[in-house]
């Protein structure tokens, strides 16, 4: 049986079991007290404290078998939070076509700069306060809830990919900020009952209709499919494009809303008659601007550091600080110097990814160009044809090669797909088919002369990275 004595008990028996909590350095705890009498102070009758348990039952308070109920978790949540707190922290969700695993990443690393400990989920891992605690394609629920679980995490930036949306939904109720990259002609079509653009953007959508109502949509005002999102918002809206006339970014600018936008050599967020600059040779990831979609990336997480609301002196040092190699944002237009010659590695695979690399790498100088490529085998035909009618505009030399899993297509279909969109390429001279990731590595960095450029198209995107990188320190001559 249990009595509640809370009324009766001394000051000085109360201060005890203060101290024998600090002393533990606990918090919330159970204080075991043997003593003839609660009324008078423990020294007087010889009394102790015999336990403190860091897990206390709370049955007996809530039921006692005598004296009055007391409704301990009351008092034990006021303990946790302060007045005003609800036990959220700072949430930003990111999804889209293409971008998104870039724009997590640095939105993770300017919460980073700003001294949170931030969980991070992607299609790499999950990382919490820089640590990586999971690897794989870890952009599902189940990831994102394991991220918020974690024990460390002061602020979370969680990518949302077709995949476990489909399957699972969003693994938490609302976020602070939503940012969706782009849809554009989309991706996986013809899968999970996904088939048209429009189902994309449904899909997609899904973190805008979650965004809590004091908190901020991040979209992309140039792509129709996003900007028409605004309108399932909750809360607000920042609209980011390059041109800052377009007509959606002039509307919402004209009636005081924020919006993000190049400016010159400059990107600028505004609201109203307020302006912030931020020089993009301060921002490494756009190469001084010349990287047209980086600098969209980079306006994604600007947009939603800035709804968060972290200081511009943060977000600067953050920005300026993200370099955009193999272990920030591993197979993301990661550029190395291999024997003079220009090599990226990208693990981009759809149509839209190729017309942006394409012209991210023409910005580039270069004698000659080539490319390595193979093709995602559950997507649509005409998904894998475009890619290589693409590159055939923009490259000298095409080395196709086979997956390491072809996902459901038979031996040799892909290629002869992706040799299909290469007739009539305007620019392209020499294909090669060849058997092997690595292979393909080999045998086109073994062409390259000083001065060339080699886009590589990733498969393995870790093994490859590791082989590029032996490349570059000689342990591999071609």
């Amino acid at each position: 049986s249990a009595t509640d004595v809370t009324d009766d008990v001394h000051p000085e028996v109360a201060a005890r079991a203060i101290e024998a909590a600090q002393t533990i350095g606990l918090h919330i705890c159970g204080v075991d007290v043997i003593c003839e009498s609660i009324l008078h102070p423990l020294e007087e009758q010889n009394g102790g404290i015999v336990e403190v348990n860091a897990a206390p039952g709370l049955r007996m308070h809530l039921a006692p078998s005598f004296g009055r109920p007391r409704n301990v978790g009351v008092p034990m949540i006021d303990a946790l939070f302060s007045p005003g707190e609800n036990g959220r922290v700072p949430l930003v969700a990111v999804t889209g076509t293409n971008g998104k695993t870039t724009t997590t990443r640095l939105i993770a690393h300017l919460f980073t700069a700003h001294g949170w400990r931030t969980a991070m989920t992607n299609t790499d891992g999950v990382y919490v306060n820089g640590r990586q605690i999971d690897s794989g394609d870890c952009s599902g629920p189940r990831s994102a809830r394991n991220a918020l679980a974690h024990p460390e995490t002061d602020a979370a930036v969680l990518e949302c990919a077709r995949g476990g949306l489909l399957r699972e939904g969003l693994g938490f109720d609302r976020c602070q900020v939503a940012v969706v990259t782009n849809v554009g002609e989309g991706d996986h079509l013809g899968l999970n009952f996904v088939h048209t653009v429009q189902d994309v953007a449904v899909l997609k959508r899904v973190i805008v209709q979650n965004v809590a109502p004091d908190g901020y949509a991040v979209l992309n005002a140039a792509d129709p499919h996003v900007a028409a999102m605004s309108a399932s918002s909750p809360g607000k809206v920042i609209f980011f494009a390059l041109d800052r006339h377009h007509p959606v970014m002039a509307t919402h600018r004209a009636q005081g809303q924020r919006v993000v936008y190049v400016d010159g050599d400059h990107i600028v967020a505004a609201e109203d008659s307020w302006r912030e600059q931020i020089a993009l040779r301060d921002i490494p990831l756009t190469r001084g601007g010349t990287i047209g979609f980086q600098v969209e990336n980079a306006m994604a997480a600007i947009g939603a550091a800035w709804g968060t609301g972290l200081p511009w002196d943060t977000i600067r040092r953050g920005l300026a600080g993200f370099v955009n190699d193999s272990d920030n944002a591993p197979g993301r237009f990661n550029v190395m110097d291999i024997r003079g010659a220009t090599v990226i590695a990208d693990y981009g695979h759809n149509p839209d990814a190729m017309r942006a690399l394409v012209q991210a790498t023409q910005a580039m100088p270069a004698k000659r160009r080539s490319v390595v490529i193979s093709g995602a085998g559950d997507r649509r035909d005409e998904d894998i044809r475009d890619q290589t009618v693409i590159l055939g505009s923009a490259f000298d030399d095409v080395l196709l090669y086979q997956d390491a899993a072809q996902r459901g297509r038979a031996d040799g279909e892909v290629i002869a797909l992706l040799r299909e969109g290469l007739k009539g390429a305007t620019r392209t001279t020499h294909v090669q088919e060849i058997t092997g990731e690595f292979l393909a590595i080999d045998t086109a960095l073994a062409r390259l002369a000083p001065g060339d450029l080699c886009l590589v198209l990733i498969d393995q995107v870790e093994q490859a990275l590791e082989h590029l990188r032996r490349h570059q320190a000689g342990e591999i001559q071609a």
